[in-house]
């Protein structure tokens, strides 16, 4: 077993990772930015080392400083988490070239998932239903506009490499076109370093629902059910996700599964990741992305399968093989996650920082915390402003809609200002109960004046 990992990334899925090492009889190694050495990753690791000043550029996403860490450290593999380097396969080709582990997928399986364009392209070899749209990336608005007009409005323009709701637009008339490009393109360029953009026909109102899967270095692949994400803000980034999908007829959730270790199989992949889907009102599906990494509402799955997913991403990646078989995956229960973020619902949700001078976090049978946040600690203006996850499992979907009701009401954060008061009432609108929602649902709460 590996003896030492250092994880490259920062908060709840630091903390996530270090706990997972630890259990394994694994040292672990945080790195931390000068902004965030109060941060609870870089007090629990067994080690810690400063990558730099407070803003990403300088630390998180200092690549230089990141693999010196890993150098002095003696660390044999790196855990990328979510966002920052887990995405980018020259992080994955660096710490090779080192000969340190990677704890995901090859750098080639990053690059071929990783833009857009070409996962469309391994979906379609895998015999996986896509969204109808450009084959390819479109050089200019004026090629867009032909695409469109050919598939027919609403369309979606989308960055190729994008994430994260980031260089997504919706367009719903030529006349709108040529500006809102300028805007996704000139986003992704900044977000992303590259503004290459794909259109897509937008399909109207429905489902987020994802499918994780795993695999190990012998060939072998499970996926591990769905989770519903279609609770997205305004710019397309999740808020609350369960699993399992309630309304998933069997056959379609079969089918989906397959799919998704067809397309990641044609690729070549390894370890955990997601493949993404779009799902209509009459269950037709569409391949929509896949994320080469551990997605951040991962917990839902663990709850509802019994598999501890960065354990089995541990093990994986130190070679062993998978520990079970497709036919050994069962579904038990209902869970559903939510993001507690250091946001402001009464000022359009602006970014809110300062010190914690309150956190009282809910509790109980059925409820799992991950956070890095408490009392004492002070929120930067420089990092995602998610504070911690609140996981609630019950034996159906509606006693876990109670139970996560509950968990909110209970939840007391003073000094900051939170989203808690804007979940107490999403989650306990009628139709949100009812799982009566789509992708459009939160901006048509917010319409209602429900923000």
């Amino acid at each position: 077993m590996l003896q030492k990992v250092l994880i490259a990334n920062r908060g709840e899925i630091a903390c996530r990772v270090i706990r997972a090492c630890r259990e394994m009889g694994i040292r672990s190694v945080a790195v931390y930015s000068e902004a965030d050495a109060d941060s609870l990753h870089a007090l629990i690791a067994d080690e810690a080392i400063c990558v730099g000043a407070g803003s990403n550029s300088d630390s998180y996403l200092n690549l230089a400083n990141i693999l010196m860490a890993v150098q002095i450290s003696g660390a044999e593999a790196v855990h990328p988490g979510y966002g920052y380097f887990s995405e980018r396969s020259n992080f994955a080709e660096a710490l090779r070239s080192l000969n340190v582990g990677f704890i995901g997928p090859t750098a080639e399986a990053i690059e071929a998932m990783g833009d857009k364009a070409k996962a469309k392209e391994a979906a379609i070899r895998s015999k996986c239903p896509v969204v109808p749209g450009s084959k390819g990336p479109v050089p200019s608005d004026t090629d867009a506009l032909k695409v469109a007009e050919e598939i027919g409005y609403p369309i979606l323009l989308k960055a190729v490499a994008g994430g994260g709701g980031r260089g997504i637009r919706r367009v719903d008339s030529p006349t709108e076109l040529s500006g809102l490009w300028k805007t996704a393109s000139a986003e992704a360029q900044a977000s992303f370093g590259s503004g290459e953009m794909l259109v897509e026909k937008l399909v109207e109102h429905p489902r987020h629902v994802e499918i994780q899967i795993i695999g190990d270095q012998h060939g072998n692949m499970v996926y591990l059910g769905e989770r519903e994400c279609s609770i997205q803000n305004l710019r397309h980034q999740k808020i609350v996700e369960e699993a399992p999908y309630s309304g998933l007829p069997p056959r379609v959730r079969k089918a989906m599964g397959e799919a998704a270790v067809r397309v990641a199989k044609s690729v070549g992949y390894t370890n955990a990741g997601t493949v993404e889907f779009l799902v209509d009102k009459d269950f037709h599906y569409y391949f929509l992305e896949m994320n080469t990494r551990l997605q951040v509402e991962h917990p839902i799955t663990e709850e509802i399968t019994g598999v501890d997913l960065v354990k089995l991403m541990l093990k994986v990646a130190n070679g062993e093989r998978l520990p079970m078989k497709q036919a050994d995956v069962e579904i038990k229960g209902h869970s559903i996650e939510a993001r507690i973020t250091a946001q402001d619902p009464d000022k359009d949700f602006a970014p809110s920082t300062g010190c914690i001078t309150m956190w009282r976090q809910p509790g109980g049978k059925g409820v799992r915390m991950e956070t890095h946040c408490y009392a004492g600690y002070s929120v930067s203006p420089y990092y995602d402003p998610m504070l911690a996850k609140i996981i609630v499992t019950a034996s159906t979907r509606l006693e876990a809609v109670k139970k996560l009701q509950t968990a909110l009401y209970e939840f007391e954060v003073a000094g900051i200002a939170t989203n808690i008061p804007f979940l107490r009432r999403l989650v306990a609108h009628p139709k949100y109960v009812e799982g009566d929602f789509h992708t459009g649902f939160v901006p048509a709460f917010l319409q209602e004046g429900h923000g």
